[in-house]
């Protein structure tokens, strides 16, 4: 979790997944998986916690509780701004995998 910790870091300053799972009712690894969903979702066509939910599974009141947790929509732009440049691609690519464990996936 380091690595998803270091960007919300940069974009938040005071958010680390351990607190917000705690917040939100959800294990660190849910809460791991569902910031990196919304931060992937958030440049695509639609709905951000909607696309999300339906990558997760989890609910779309408890995606925007988390998106609320991390500085709103405001940070959550900064986040996947990271995710998504040179800095935040090995990032990405080890989430990716984790995510993909998680759902079976390989």
């Amino acid at each position: 979790m380091g690595l998803l910790d270091g960007l919300l870091g940069q974009v938040t300053g005071h958010v680390d997944i351990q607190n917000l799972a705690a917040k939100v009712g959800l294990s660190p690894d849910q809460v791991e998986q569902a910031v990196h969903a919304l931060g992937v979702a958030h440049p695509q066509p639609g709905d951000t916690v909607e696309t999300a939910a339906a990558q997760t599974g989890l609910s779309p009141d408890v995606l925007q509780q988390i998106v609320g947790h991390i500085g709103g929509e405001g940070s959550l732009a900064e986040f996947s701004n990271l995710l998504h440049s040179d800095q935040g691609s090995d990032i990405l690519g080890k989430l990716g995998g984790f995510a993909s464990g998680l759902f079976g996936k390989s």
